[in-house]
């Protein structure tokens, strides 16, 4: 098969297969839309899922279909070490720049990015110098007395009411997309929390849609316990087999090509329904098949291929981050769980490993602050990656 024409490179231009059996989310997020334009109430919502199940491909496709609406729409991806400031303020400005052009009154416009900058400047350290204070590329003065306090959690209800209401004067709303939303530091998480109440108070056109791993609902439940109220929890899985089949032959025969019904299977049991995964390996097996259609034997040929590239780009690139001591903790909950994506108990880890549970904690706490494990319920520990645990099995002891 032509490699040129390989319909899961990327950038073919085709829909990827992380939106393959997303319709329900997307349909979901459409009411919400129209919903809110309305003026009718409506939770803010927060995909969450493993690494590679397609989340930020979905938030994408989200915000895109809120500027199809003409609705103002900003995205960031949250960073352990970043504070919200800077990156929300980045995103709203661009939601701002959405609205204006369709706003009849400049000199409203410009008082609500006049609190922007007012919230944004804030995020400058009280003893900076002059010349490393950072400035955001908004053109008006900043506002005095709104959004300005230093207080998160007060300045960004102000924002998110005056933004909202500038989409209100528009008749739409905004959306702003929050990527890794289990980084935000607790304070920015308690924040977000409370503007999202506010708006929920007022029925304002502002809409919060998140992204991040499954332990998502316990962050943001630890940190305002009405939080279960305020966010529509919606789980990102693997596809099914019919979906994972479709997301194969839909990209194969907008190419005019065809793949036989065994080469289907051997994809399916090498991904395991995961959209990531599924790409990787119907990506190498179009390009080993030497002929229309792509057989079960070039699905064989081709897994090596596949395997090796997510081996260095997707698990390797994460293995690497951990610590000697954090590697320890990985490759005993592979043994424990025979590779199997399946969370094992920490006090099984800490027998295995011939230590006691508190001198784990360190490396376990570690390990969840760089993405790679969750805890997926009390006492017990999984990895974010699927068959992480199967590709630490396969390789060499370091």
């Amino acid at each position: 098969m032509d490699p040129i024409r390989n319909p899961f490179a990327p950038g073919a231009g085709q829909r990827p297969p992380e939106l393959a059996g997303r319709e329900r989310e997307l349909t979901a997020f459409e009411v919400v839309l129209q919903r809110v334009a309305r003026g009718r109430p409506e939770r803010s919502l927060v995909l969450t899922g493993l690494r590679g199940v397609g989340k930020t491909v979905l938030l994408g496709e989200l915000r895109s279909m809120a500027v199809k609406h003409r609705w103002g729409a900003g995205k960031i991806e949250a960073r352990p070490d970043a504070e919200l400031r800077r990156p929300l303020s980045a995103a709203l400005h661009r939601a701002i720049r959405d609205l204006a052009v369709r706003h009849r009154a400049p000199d409203r416009v410009e008082e609500v990015l006049g609190v922007l900058k007012a919230f944004a400047l804030r995020s400058n350290k009280a003893d900076a110098k002059l010349r490393d204070r950072w400035q955001p590329g908004i053109d008006v003065p900043a506002a005095q007395g709104r959004a300005d306090s230093g207080d998160i959690e007060i300045d960004l209800v102000e924002l998110f009411t005056d933004v909202a209401e500038l989409a209100a004067d528009v008749g739409t709303g905004v959306a702003l997309l929050i990527d890794e939303i289990q980084d935000l530091q607790p304070d920015d998480v308690s924040a977000l929390c409370a503007a999202c109440h506010e708006l929920s108070q007022s029925g304002a056109p502002l809409v919060v849609v998140g992204a991040g791993l499954p332990h998502v609902p316990a962050v943001l439940s630890a940190s305002k316990s009405y939080s279960e109220r305020l966010f529509r929890y919606v789980r990102i899985d693997r596809l099914n087999r019919a979906e994972a089949d479709r997301a194969v032959l839909a990209p194969i025969e907008r190419e005019d090509a065809g793949i036989e019904p065994e080469a289907l299977d051997a994809l399916f049991d090498a991904s395991g329904g995961y959209p990531y995964f599924i790409q990787a390996y119907a990506k190498a097996a179009w390009d080993a098949a030497p002929d229309d259609p792509i057989t079960v034997q070039d699905v064989q040929v081709a897994a090596p291929e596949a395997e090796q590239e997510l081996a260095v780009g997707f698990f390797g690139s994460r293995y690497e981050r951990a610590t000697p001591a954090e590697r320890e903790y990985l490759r005993a909950m592979a043994e424990l769980t025979q590779g199997r994506d399946e969370s094992a108990g920490t006090s099984d880890v800490a027998v295995y490993l011939g230590r006691k549970p508190s001198s784990l904690s360190p490396a376990r706490d570690s390990l969840m602050k760089k993405g790679l494990v969750y805890s997926a319920e009390r006492g017990h520990i999984a990895f974010t990656v699927p068959h992480f645990g199967h590709y630490l099995l396969s390789r060499a002891v370091d």
